[in-house]
This record gives C-alpha cells, structure tokens and sequence, in this order.
C-alpha cells in the first residue's frame, strides 16, 4: 500500500484536457496543480486517445484501412510474440533497463506531450508526487479485436500479452518520473469496469479481472510505484478494494452514495494503507461545470467523508482530489473551470482541516 504518505487532499487530475496548444495547457496544469503534476493527454491529437498511445509495441498490432486490430495469424505473429517475451523477461531481470527500451517507450507522436512535460517540471521542482496514466487492461481488451472480429478479451494468449504490455508501458513510464520525483503514482483507467458484472461481460469472473490487477502490481509495486485504477462510472467496487492497489479514483460527484455501499469495506482499505481519490469536480457536463462552485463541492466531500464511520478528518488525510473524470471532451473554457474548481475544492478542505 502507500506506506506513510498521507496526502491531506492534494489535488490532481485523471488525465485528458481539450487544449492542442502544449506550452498553453502545460502552463495551465503546472501553475496550478503544483504538488502532483500530471502529465495532460490531449484529445485534439488522435495519438494521444486513450487507447491509441499505448499500442506501439504490441504482437500481432495491425493497421488497415483505418481499422486497428490484432492478427494472431499472420506469418510474423509467433516471430512477434517471441521477441515480445524476450524483451520482458529481460527488462525483469533489470527492471531500469526499460528506460532504453523502444518497444515499451512513446513513440515520437505518441509521447510528445509526456516529454514536453519532463522538460517543462523540470524547471518546477520540487514536487510532493508525480502522476502518470495508463489505459487499464481490461479496457483494452474490451475495446480491440482480432482480425475475426472478436475481443481480445476472449483470447488467453492475448490476455496474458496485453496485461503484460501495458504493465511494461507503466513501467517505462515509472522511470522516466523517477528522475523528477521519488513518489511516482501510475494510475491505470478502466472506464470498461463499469460494465464489469452487466450482460456485456457475464462470462468474466472477478477472479480473471484479479489477475489482471495483480500481473500490473506485481510489476510496477516492486520498482517502487503507487497504484491507482479509474474507473468514471459505478462499478462491483469490492473488486479494486480488496485488491493490492493503492488507490481507488472514482466519480464521487455522480456516485458517490453508490460508492459509500461498500462503506466498511472502504475503511479496511484506508486501514492497511490504501488511499481514495474523490472525483469531486463534474466533467460529464458543461452547464454543471459552471453551475457548480468551490464551496459547494467542499460541502458535498465533507459530508461524505462524513458517512464512512470514520473520523472525518482521518478520511480527508487519505484522501486526493480530483475531477470526476477527464477533460477532454470538454471546452477549453470549461476545462479550465474544472481545474479552477478543483484547487478551490481542495484548498477548502486543506483549510477546514488544517492540513
């Protein structure tokens, strides 16, 4: 878990912003979410989509006529896979040499926005963490295909593959933010965990979804990484609470209630170290985004630290602070207002309880 860090409601962000211009929008998060930065996706630049930035490397990857897929039965597959697992086994025998790895790295589009971001806090430090994203696996899996049409979800081999490429990309990424903070935080996104448990994934265990938490933690947590999962919508939460993660990020706005259900549940995670990240700030809808104010979403998170059964302000000290989800399909006005929303939200905290 996270050890003896407590972050007091510092304030971060989940991820993608609208803006296409990066010394405007690196500015923007730098100036104002100083003590975890985040590196910003930018949705205007297609290599930069959630799924598309992560993947370049993967076996079996092919791209035709604008459609993405993976074929498991091309001639060069099995060539593929081999050298995939040859690159793993020997970043695991030396978990730093990733950082020269060109398989797991961003590539010139891909990563252009997360170096531009290196350079631009390195001239910002000293930080209390820095936070980097990476697409879940079972989102992945759940959103790309085979070359028959099927999800990769449903293939083994793929499954084993996919879990361990992207375990590798929040690797890579670890120790490129290692050289600007010693508390580095990789969250992976689940969007597709909302559905987790609906007619859409009836045949899907929480013991395969397990797996997939535990391949990723048994990668990173070794190398000295925090862990979170996002997931923007409701989902089994006890599948990510009693899971060896760091912290549970989820859209405490919309769902809040729904989350305090699994109330007992969450005080254990909190007791053995875990963390919660309060998706406080609205970003599902514009005309929310303006309506709401600093103040008002203060009032909401301090009555639901209330519900949990636990002092209130031992709550807050475990807690992070974020928007309920990505900006990216915002405006870049009302994107903008979230973050402003999100410093006021968390100075409000900070303040109530002394932090």
């Amino acid at each position: 878990m996270s050890g003896s860090w407590l972050p007091r409601a510092v304030p971060t962000m989940v991820g993608s912003m609208p803006h296409k211009d990066r010394t405007v929008v690196m500015d923007l998060v730098l100036s104002n979410v100083r003590d975890m930065p985040f590196w910003p996706q930018l949705s205007p630049y297609p290599a930069e989509s959630m799924m598309e930035q992560y993947l370049e490397g993967l076996p079996g990857l092919r791209k035709t006529d604008g459609r993405v897929f993976v074929n498991t039965e091309d001639e060069l597959f099995e060539k593929e896979l081999y050298d995939f697992y040859d690159d793993c086994v020997r970043i695991s025998e030396d978990p730093p040499s990733i950082k020269k790895s060109e398989r797991f790295a961003f590539g010139p589009e891909t990563g252009r926005t997360f170096r531009f971001f290196v350079e631009a806090l390195k001239k910002r430090l000293p930080v209390k963490a820095v936070k980097g994203q990476v697409v879940g696996p079972f989102t992945l899996l759940s959103g790309l295909r085979d070359h028959r049409g099927r999800l990769l979800l449903y293939d083994d081999r793929m499954v084993d593959v996919v879990t361990r490429h992207l375990a590798m990309k929040g690797l890579w990424q670890l120790y490129q933010l290692k050289e600007l903070s010693d508390r580095v935080i990789i969250f992976y996104d689940e969007p597709a965990l909302a559905g987790f448990g609906s007619s859409a994934f009836i045949s899907i265990s929480h013991g395969f979804v397990s797996n997939l938490i535990n391949e990723v933690v048994s990668i990173l947590k070794p190398a000295g990484a925090l862990i979170g999962i996002h997931v923007c919508a409701n989902t089994d939460w006890s599948l990510l609470l009693n899971s060896s993660i760091d912290i549970v990020n989820f859209d405490a706005y919309n769902y809040g209630e729904k989350f305090l259900i699994y109330g007992s549940q969450i005080v254990s995670f909190l007791e053995r170290g875990g963390l919660v990240a309060w998706g406080l700030i609205p970003t599902d809808e514009e005309e929310k985004v303006f309506c709401e104010t600093s103040r008002e979403l203060f009032e909401r998170a301090i009555a639901l630290f209330g519900k949990l059964g636990a002092p209130d302000r031992w709550v807050a000290e475990r807690a992070i602070i974020t928007p309920s989800c990505g900006c990216g399909t915002l405006s870049e006005k009302a994107a903008e207002r979230v973050i402003e929303l999100l410093i006021g939200t968390s100075d409000n905290i900070r303040d109530y309880f002394g932090f």
